[in-house]
């Protein structure tokens, strides 16, 4: 009998102390929480009412005390629900209910008033638990942080609330403990696992300046974390809010049922009053009253938006508004941004160039050993290849660096200078470096030139690296049905070509503006596209907001992206996209499943009970069947993406010894 959507929430205030969990919360407080056991007490009188029958032939005045004193107790809530509708001016199905068990009881058959009113509250019992199993993704999510946290005072350790902690405490995060909130790692070194955050679950290593999250877990070592973000302001706690903003909004097809959901009562009862008022039998107008009962009809949108919106949370997307979700299905085009979308953002080395009868390995190593005190992208990147092939570093001496022009260092007992070509001339290196040259940084390579003594030993040219997953992800998108793919950049034309080329988008548009973006957005739209725009949310925010739907690259390290998009990915894996997609679908399918077979259902029970084929108890019995059929069938949305692995990298292998230029091309997963 529980009509209420499961995704509305009260508005009266509902707060928990930090850890504290609450089984109703996101569920309908407007509606008795029914004890089982209180349900099995009222059912066992009236069972015993029935043995007594069958042990006395006659019958017995203490068996019908028996049926009375069950179907009063089984009465209670239903009647006090309706009581409480009745009271605040409401018309709902909780009254059909009360008005059969009523019934039953006034011609003084309490034991069918009895087991009517125990199938009623059994489905309540068994709605609510169901629902809350396929809410169990959600709820893991939003509860995860610890309530307790270790602070560090003057290199001691207190254990205070989590909820007191404040930016720039340090905590310790030992081995197997929660973190206690979203800081930097100060000192310490461990494997932490993000899946509740990212959706990834193969375990993260973390080093000193890594950033850790709230609501992750600490595999092994210990960390000192300096807090950056504590309570509501983490990651975690945006992403529950998040998730309660999408509880609380609704489909335009919810908001059709919440407006005529007030006729549907009135409804009954003059169907119910026309049966009686032909066939005199109280037994078909209860019959109606109990199967008329939409529950299956209510809780098809519903249940299938929880069970999506509880899959999607699992691997990571997070969507704002269920109608967003909705939306996602009809979703043909979509428009990429470049740098941090479709490409990482972060400088990778793609060519070796060793001059003369330098080494591939002895110039990296060279290279990597003089750039290794360096924060510059370029000195990570050539630090990063040099652990993945396997090349061990010298120790540096003399390090110096000239912000944005390069460096210079002892290494092995000769002076090393890498940066451009005029930074080594004015270094003193001569010779003619430039010619060996072959690639062109319009096209996005950025050069960086070694020189050993007065030597040029090399080149080596960086590129921001496309995603590996990424054609993968536009070639699901296409079997999905979206017809069309573009990139959208303000990066230079060559630059974007190339990303282009690589990952299979054949339509491109350079160096645009924000307004630009925003245009060509508008433009596809006014075509008749129904338009994705995915971003990194800072300089797409504009463009973001002029798609359909938008979606927000990385939200667990940026503030914008989570609120500026109306979709929030908490990784990069752009393999989410088409999981979005058929999702979406397979939930429109799912709700479309449910409400065919909810009105169906309603016909066909009030058809038959006003023809005398079946009985209240049996249609009771029915209205239970119909409500679960719809729950499990949204529940099985929850499994949806089980089968998307978490993305990895391929390993690069090592540099080869031998001489000439080496081609590094990015590893496919």
């Amino acid at each position: 009998m529980q009509i209420t959507s499961l995704l509305s929430l009260e508005d009266k205030p509902h707060q928990h102390t930090n850890g504290e969990t609450c089984a109703d919360c996101g569920g309908d407080h407007s509606h008795t929480n029914v004890k089982l056991s209180y349900t099995l007490f009222g059912l066992v009188f009236v069972l015993i009412s029935y043995l007594m029958q069958w042990v006395y032939d006659r019958g017995d005045t203490t068996a019908g005390l028996f049926a009375m004193v069950g179907a009063i107790t089984l009465a209670i809530p239903i009647l006090r629900v309706a009581v409480t509708d009745l009271s605040k001016g409401r018309l709902s199905i909780n009254e059909l209910v009360a008005l059969g068990v009523l019934a039953c009881a006034a011609k003084g058959d309490f034991q069918t008033a009895g087991i009517v009113a125990f199938f009623m509250l059994l489905g309540e019992v068994i709605e609510t638990r169901t629902a809350a199993g396929a809410r169990a993704s959600i709820e893991s999510l939003i509860k995860l942080t610890p309530s307790k946290a270790r602070r560090l005072v003057k290199g001691r350790e207190e254990e205070v609330a989590a909820r007191d902690l404040g930016v720039g405490d340090m905590i310790r995060i030992r081995p197997g403990d929660n973190i206690a909130a979203d800081g930097v790692i100060v000192t310490g070194q461990a494997s932490v696992n993000q899946a509740n955050i990212t959706g990834e679950s193969l375990p993260v290593d973390k080093n000193p300046g890594d950033q850790v999250f709230a609501g992750t877990i600490n595999l092994t070592g210990a960390l000192d974390v300096k807090v950056t973000k504590a309570g509501q302001d983490t990651t975690i706690g945006r992403v529950r809010e998040l998730i309660l903003a999408a509880e609380k909004t609704r489909l335009p097809f919810m908001r059709i049922i919440d407006q005529y959901i007030g006729y549907y009562t009135p409804l009954i009862l003059v169907i119910a009053a026309l049966v009686w008022a032909f066939t005199k039998d109280l037994d078909r107008v209860i019959t109606i009253l109990i199967g008329a009962c939409p529950c299956a009809f209510i809780l098809a949108t519903p249940s299938a938006m929880v069970a999506a919106i509880a899959a999607a949370a699992r691997l990571g997307v997070l969507v704002k508004n269920v109608g967003d979700l909705e939306s996602a299905a009809s979703i043909n085009a979509f428009v990429f941004d470049k740098t941090g979308t479709l490409t990482t953002g972060k400088l990778v080395v793609s060519r070796l160039h060793p001059i003369g009868d330098t080494q591939p390995a002895e110039l990296l190593r060279t290279a990597a050993s003089a750039e290794q005190y360096s924060n510059h992208p370029t000195a990570k990147a050539l630090v990063q290849l040099a652990e993945e092939a396997g090349v061990t570093l010298a120790s540096a001496t003399d390090f110096k660096e000239s912000a944005g022009r390069g460096v210079h260092a002892t290494v092995d007992g000769h002076r090393v200078v890498i940066g451009r070509s005029g930074w080594l001339k004015d270094n003193g290196v001569g010779g003619d470096f430039l010619k060996t040259v072959d690639l062109n940084e319009t096209e996005g390579f950025s050069l960086l030139f070694i020189a050993r003594g007065n030597d040029c030993i090399g080149w080596v040219g960086l590129q921001d690296q496309t995603r590996p997953e990424a054609a993968e992800a536009l070639q699901g998108l296409r079997d999905a049905g979206v017809r069309r793919i573009a990139m959208v950049s303000g990066d230079r034309q060559p630059v974007a070509a190339r990303v282009a080329k690589e990952i299979g988008i054949e339509e491109v548009v350079a160096e645009c503006l924000p307004q630009n973006k925003v245009e060509y957005v508008k433009q596809t739209k006014a075509k008749g596209y129904r338009v994705a725009v995915i971003g990194d949310g800072v300089n797409d925010a504009p463009a973001l907001a002029a798609g359909d739907i938008s979606i927000a690259m990385g939200a667990a390290g940026s503030e914008v992206a989570i609120h500026s998009a109306t979709i929030a990915l908490m990784n990069n894996d752009l393999r989410r996209l088409p999981f979005l997609i058929k999702l979406s679908r397979l939930t429109r399918q799912v709700i479309n499943q449910n409400f065919l077979f909810g009105i169906l259902f309603v016909i066909i029970v009030i058809t038959a009970g006003s023809m005398g084929y079946i009985h209240p108890i049996v249609a009771a019995l029915l209205h239970n069947v119909g409500a679960l059929f719809v729950v499990f069938n949204s529940a099985r949305l929850v499994r949806q993406g089980e089968e998307l692995e978490p993305f990895q990298i391929e390993a690069r292998p090592a540099a080869p010894g031998t001489g000439g230029p080496i081609q590094l091309t990015p590893a496919t997963a």
